[in-house]
């Protein structure tokens, strides 16, 4: 996972994986979600990986535009 920059210095989220159709994110207190093309839309998802590459604003988005749109939980071993 890629650390994720919080240029802001107030994200809930630490980090963030990219794959062809999905996007894992690492929340402070929530744990690791997928949040897929099929689960999320396609337009959604390519949004939230360019916001985790810019390092800013992907909490925000994920609060006012996918909520619980998640694919799954991903359990941390």
């Amino acid at each position: 996972m890629q650390q994720y920059q919080n240029k802001n210095g107030n994200s809930g989220i630490l980090a963030y994986e990219i794959g062809k159709d999905y996007i894992d994110v690492a929340f402070r207190e929530y744990g690791k979600y997928r949040y897929s093309y099929t689960s999320t839309g396609e337009q959604r998802v390519e949004q939230m990986k360019q916001l985790a590459i810019q390092g800013c604003g992907l909490n925000s988005y994920i609060s006012r535009h996918v909520k619980k749109d998640y694919e799954k939980k991903i359990l941390i071993i």
